[in-house]
């Protein structure tokens, strides 16, 4: 099988405690195929001169400015040259064998646009507290927050990507949701994979940890829920929301994290 290309984009700003780690997770992945791009708009913690330590291992670093994680995404993937992308945040890592595992399923599935894969979840110190799975991808179970969904081990095709526009850089708390929402609304066809690609590391300064943008993140999913159901709230959903997350946990039950990613993702940043 011939091995394509594939992106990886790291988004990385004053987390120089983690990004060492998370640096290695990709370039450990002996792919020869690998598009590593590092994003730092202007971290002051250090993580400037790790990233300098692997520069001749990366295929590009982005150091321009930026209006926050997502429009940072944009500028890394404007330099990507693979035929599949994928990202993590500098706190996050891949898997050992994810990326040669994610070319295969591509290559099995030559009708999927997206593939959502699994991981785990690891606290601080990088133990593993726990399995989690992204569920089924449908519009409504996303609207109701009954989607769990595991950004780190989620890849696409760069037409997919480019269908959708990138990332909505105004999105502060969800983009990883909204692009696939949005890739959805652009024709992409959505499939899961049951590998464990990827690992969120879950502690007090993320936004699960500390309730940060709490107020932000209840404005952008309210957004992304009208999208995705095509309509305001009606009265009918009161019902319909608490019946797709008892269906969710029934039909999911290892992974009970209500929502998407965003409700975890989001990085306070400029």
């Amino acid at each position: 099988m011939t091995l394509p290309a594939i992106s990886i984009v790291t988004i990385s700003f004053n987390q120089a405690r983690y990004l060492t780690a998370a640096l290695e997770s990709v370039l450990a992945q002996d792919y020869p195929g690998l598009d590593y791009i590092v994003v730092d708009p202007g971290s002051t913690d250090g993580s400037r001169e790790i990233i300098a330590a692997y520069r001749d291992r990366l295929a590009a670093v982005v150091l321009d400015a930026d209006r926050g994680p997502a429009d940072g995404l944009n500028h890394g993937f404007a330099a990507a040259r693979g035929d599949i992308f994928g990202y993590i945040n500098a706190d996050d890592l891949l898997l050992p064998g994810a990326l040669r595992t994610v070319a295969r399923r591509f290559a099995e599935r030559r009708e999927a646009d997206v593939l959502c894969g699994n991981g785990v979840l690891i606290d601080s110190a990088g133990e593993v507290i726990r399995p989690i799975a992204t569920s089924a991808f449908s519009r409504r179970a996303l609207a109701y927050g009954a989607m769990t969904f595991v950004q780190q081990g989620n890849f696409f095709r760069r037409a997919a990507f480019e269908a959708a526009g990138g990332f909505n850089a105004g999105n502060r708390t969800c983009w990883d949701a909204e692009l696939l929402l949005d890739m959805a609304f652009a024709g992409a066809r959505v499939i899961n994979v049951p590998d464990r690609l990827g690992a969120f590391r879950l502690y007090g300064e993320t936004i699960t940890g500390s309730g940060r943008l709490a107020a932000q993140t209840r404005v952008d999913h309210a957004r992304l829920r009208d999208r995705a159901l095509g309509r305001p709230p009606r009265a009918v959903d009161a019902v319909l929301r608490p019946a797709h997350l008892w269906l969710r946990r029934l039909t999911h039950p290892g992974g009970a994290m209500a929502g998407v990613t965003a409700r975890w993702r989001a990085r306070p940043r400029g």
